[in-house]
């Protein structure tokens, strides 16, 4: 039953993480919890002392450094852990972050997620993962649900139709950081990769290699980066009096990957000329290799290729694919710290959008 009622207030990302949560919590209270009053019979001081200490008021109570330590040492050499829910009771925080990205399982959101819970780990904080599918609704049922669930801040990559929801984040006064991609007008800190810049120089890279039709195959999205990409594009081949836009091609991201291989090989039958390739996700340049394969296009004889974010099958392919990575650990370390600024000092914290240099990785593909 108490089961079902999670199930009834909580997504069900979250309710794993519940349930392993509430699994540890069992264990736990299966072996024997050291208390605060354990540590003041082995310290020989009062539990009142303890707890200022374990509370980091010791020495505003005038407790003297000789007792913080020893208090604090046999602490440690106990083991003690503080109850989370006690801590969570006394000072509304819960130690924990919620992270929205667009899909846990493409390999750039995974490996941020990684760092992102490496740098959390590092300052005593837990997170939780969601993907929302590049879905609006879902999206919003994500952050109302980690509302509940009382985390202390957000690190979120926004759906299209997200900005009213982030605008209620910063009016309940929740510390939020937006990573990969923002809303231009709204005042939230952000960490992205210089997308414009990042497509601009790989552009002109093929240009400067002698590709004289060079396609580029986006999704159809509004969201910034995406429209940055492709802007990039649009400007280096303009400035060289070579853009084509018979030469762009736009894909349903809601697409399987069936049929974004079957719109892909129409397109390049459609365009034989075309000598060059800009994926604009790495999503797309995999199904790309796909089509190509099938079509018996040769890497790099017939057609040069680069794609945005770097992926594991990239490098075991042969050829070897050229990409434009992420900066994903500065990425990650960069929303942690601007995450943290908030969580210590909301009031006195101001808004920072950060740009960061992506990294062409020139391979055997061009």
């Amino acid at each position: 039953m108490f089961k079902k009622y999670l199930q009834n207030r909580f997504s069900n990302s979250i309710l794993v993480y519940i349930c392993v949560y509430l699994t540890d919590v069992k264990r736990t209270l299966s072996m024997k919890k050291i208390t605060i009053k354990d540590i003041a019979l082995k310290a020989e001081v009062s539990i009142s002392t303890v707890s200022f200490v374990i509370n980091g008021k010791g020495e505003k109570m005038g407790i003297s450094a000789a007792v913080i330590k020893k208090v604090q040492d046999i602490a440690e050499k106990l083991h003690y852990r503080p109850s989370m829910i006690a801590t969570s009771l006394r000072t509304g925080k819960t130690r924990s972050i919620g992270l929205i990205v667009e899909d846990i399982s493409n390999q750039f959101f995974a490996d941020l997620a990684r760092v992102i819970e490496d740098e959390a780990k590092n300052i005593d904080y837990r997170v939780f993962y969601c993907s929302t599918g590049d879905d609006d609704e879902r999206s919003e049922e994500l952050i109302h649900s980690l509302l509940q669930a009382n985390v202390d801040g957000f690190i979120i990559t926004p759906t299209r139709k997200l900005e009213d929801k982030i605008d209620l984040l910063l009016k309940l006064k929740k510390p939020v950081v937006l990573v990969d991609r923002y809303f231009p007008g709204q005042q939230v800190s952000h960490v992205v990769m210089d997308n414009y810049e990042a497509s601009h120089s790989a552009t002109k890279f093929l240009i400067e290699k002698g590709c004289k039709n060079i396609a580029v195959v986006n999704i159809t999205s509004e969201m910034i980066q995406m429209t940055l990409r492709e802007d990039g594009y649009r400007d280096a081949l303009k400035e060289a009096g070579m853009y084509n836009e018979s030469l762009v091609l736009h894909v349903n991201y809601h697409s399987n990957e069936e049929t974004r291989i079957e719109e892909l090989v129409n397109f390049f039958n459609k365009n034989p000329k075309i000598d060059a390739v800009l994926f604009l996700a790495n999503y797309m340049g995999l199904a790309g290799l796909q089509a190509f394969k099938g079509m018996g296009i040769r890497i790099p004889e017939d057609i040069s290729v680069i794609s945005f974010d770097d992926h594991d099958s990239f490098k075991l392919h042969t050829p070897t694919i050229s990409v434009i990575a992420q900066p994903i650990e500065d990425i990650a370390i960069n929303a942690i710290q601007l995450l943290t600024s908030q969580m210590i000092d909301l009031e006195k914290f101001e808004v920072e959008k950060r740009l960061k240099k992506g990294n062409l990785i020139i391979r055997e593909s061009v």
